[in-house]
């Protein structure tokens, strides 16, 4: 999960892009970058760490020009060295960069095919490093001085070609413009909108529609799955489709838990779709437990709050917010390493003791991943004097991990990966657990698009979509994956970010020219 944005303007895009990828930290906390582009140079600025921590007033005055992208970046399976921050630089043919948010699944293979076909080495463990020399060399195929669109979309048609998984990326050529991209089955979202400025459009990408309305871009609509769009230099838009066609299947997981709520993804308003959980929940409650003594709906914020509030009033229940958020805490489940989420916990939530003392809670959260902090905010509610404490889930049981660019763990961490919901529960310290049926959570989606007719719905079916991954597949990264491997991977990058020669954290810098 990470998070993307270009923009083409008439005016310095360096504030636009920054106030961008604050909306967009939800995606990702990891690190942060930017590159603008000025009369064929590249300025670019990247590291670790939060947006408002990587950028400062020096670096953003260095940001020259009206085209640039933007990311925010969480790791999924390679390192979090500070040498993986984005955007993603080449310097033949053009000077392109990249930004990128997926996991292309068959990059073992790529990386091989890349240093021994096109002679081109991968120097970090990324995929995002990949798509971008796999885009360059495409590119290099036909490379000449007059690159039309015609150019540009048959690049983009190899790409589709040759990678395979999940990707959403935005790129600028230097001296040509800028493209985006979306995997042919629309896995990871990325939409588009424009505005008039002085009889003249601006154009925006990004991956969740909230950023365009934070700049007063109008949503024009999705990138389709398999689509390129291209805004040359002199500001016109062109669109192509460029994979054959696949039957779309977007990322249901954007809807229960990586989304803002005020986003609309394929045409899906994310809010409504988290009300129609709860109330979908509400039923299931209603139907299968009827004589239920629940005297008090409490959300584990932020994400559940929109259900647990649908729920609670379908139930005829009163909803209390019985925990106060340390906002200042990132998301537990993509934090590296058992000890590290243990303490996290702690320091992010804290109950209200008047809201449970001596009542049955409902606790609702968004999803249960590992299980750990679930067990902790049981925990919480019943030191806080809870009689009873039962869960609910918005989202149905993760058994499978996710492949497709969310760093759900390795299957052994996931809490309900060959145990039953009876189980789960006990584990978690629960008096009962309610899950959210599947049928039902891809009801609620359905509901805001009933074009969409199926959704990757991976991590709780055990479906993978894209019809390459197997169980050697899901075993090599089980290994990469585990606490022992991230925790190694932790250290390194500890030792990399105190290292004074390390470039990705340097001043702003001039990256390329053309």
């Amino acid at each position: 999960m990470c998070g993307i944005v270009g923009i083409y303007s008439t005016s310095p895009v360096n504030q636009g892009l920054y106030d961008a990828l604050t909306v967009l930290q939800h995606r990702g906390q990891d690190a942060a970058g930017i590159v603008t582009l000025q009369e064929g140079n590249l300025f670019l600025r990247k590291a670790n760490g939060l947006v408002k921590d990587v950028f400062h007033t020096r670096h953003m005055r260095r940001l020259k020009g009206n085209m640039g992208v933007g990311h925010v970046r969480y790791p999924t399976a390679g390192c979090a060295s500070s040498a993986e921050a984005q955007p993603l630089y080449v310097n033949y043919p053009y000077g392109i960069v990249l930004a990128h948010n997926g996991n292309l699944t068959n990059q073992d293979d790529l990386k091989k095919e890349l240093y021994e076909a096109n002679q081109r080495h991968i120097n970090t463990s990324s995929d995002s490093e990949i798509l971008l020399n796999v885009f360059a060399h495409e590119l290099q195929i036909d490379s000449n001085q007059s690159l039309s669109p015609e150019n540009i979309f048959e690049a983009i048609e190899g790409v589709y070609k040759r990678c395979k998984g999940a990707f959403a990326a935005v790129a600028l050529i230097t001296g040509h413009g800028m493209v985006c991209f979306r995997d042919p089955y629309g896995i990871r979202p990325v939409v588009f909108g424009k505005k008039e400025v002085n009889g003249k459009t601006e154009y925006m990408v990004a991956s969740e529609s909230v950023a365009l309305n934070a700049l007063d871009f109008e949503l024009v609509r999705d990138i389709k799955p398999g689509e390129a769009i291209y805004i040359d230099d002199d500001g016109n838009l062109h669109t192509q489709q460029c994979a054959e066609f696949h039957e779309p299947a977007p990322c249901i997981f954007e809807h229960v838990y990586l989304a803002r709520p005020d986003s609309f993804i394929d045409d899906i308003s994310v809010y409504r779709a988290r009300l129609r959980m709860g109330e979908k929940l509400a039923d299931k409650i209603s139907r299968d437990w009827k004589e239920h003594d629940i005297d008090v709906v409490i959300p584990i914020p932020d994400t559940s709050t929109t259900s647990a509030m649908e729920l609670a009033h379908k139930l005829n229940i009163k909803l209390r917010h019985g925990f106060v958020k340390n906002r200042y805490i990132g998301r537990t489940f993509i934090m590296p390493g058992q000890q590290m989420r243990k303490k996290s916990v702690r320091q992010k939530l804290n109950a209200i003791d008047i809201e449970f003392r001596g009542k049955n809670v409902l606790l609702v959260d968004d999803s249960i991943v590992r299980g750990t902090t679930s067990k902790q905010i049981v925990d919480m509610a019943r030191a806080a004097g809870a009689n009873k404490v039962y869960f609910a889930s918005a989202a149905p049981a993760v058994r499978y991990p996710n492949v497709y660019g969310i760093d759900m763990p390795s299957a052994k961490e996931l809490i309900a990966h060959g145990r039953t919901n009876e189980e789960i529960g006990e584990l978690i310290g629960a008096d009962k657990l309610i899950y959210q049926e599947l049928s039902d959570l891809i009801e609620t989606c359905r509901e805001g698009n009933p074009k969409i007719t199926r959704f990757d719905t991976s991590v709780f079916s055990g479906e993978y979509i894209t019809g390459d991954v197997d169980n050697d597949y899901l075993d090599a990264l089980d290994k990469k994956r585990n606490d022992l491997a991230k925790s190694d991977s932790a250290d390194e990058k500890s030792d990399e970010d105190n290292d004074e020669n390390d470039q990705t954290i340097m001043e702003l810098h001039n990256v390329g020219g053309a």
